[in-house]
């Protein structure tokens, strides 16, 4: 483009749709493992996204894409909701594993 130019050219970014590991097939195989699932997502700078999926039995688990729109696609794709933030109602309905508990707790007596 010309200096001075006001048009930018931007290109729509597809979600990954290849192998076993794609990150449509991960967000639909915990949703179908977990009786469903919400998705919260967190911008987490040049990295991309993090999709935080929350399980209705309350496990959770997260994956990560290229960016927020990516993540968008992908969670509307494999039919999860994605909420705009952490609702109090979804943080009371995730069950941190008893594994999660004892290294939060020597993190904090390491301290």
């Amino acid at each position: 483009m010309a200096d001075g130019s006001d048009t930018t050219l931007t290109a729509e970014k597809a979600v990954p749709t290849q192998g076993a590991g794609s990150l449509v097939a991960g967000i639909k195989s915990f949703a179908a493992g977990h009786g469903g699932a919400k998705a919260v997502i967190e911008y987490v700078g040049k990295r991309g996204a993090r999709i935080v999926l929350v399980g209705e039995d309350g496990e959770w688990a997260d994956q990560f894409a290229a960016g927020t729109d990516i993540a968008r696609k992908a969670c509307a794709e494999a039919g999860v909701t994605v909420e705009n933030a952490w609702e109090r109602e979804l943080m009371d309905q995730m069950r941190p594993s008893n594994d999660l508990w004892r290294s939060m707790a020597r993190r904090t007596l390491a301290r």
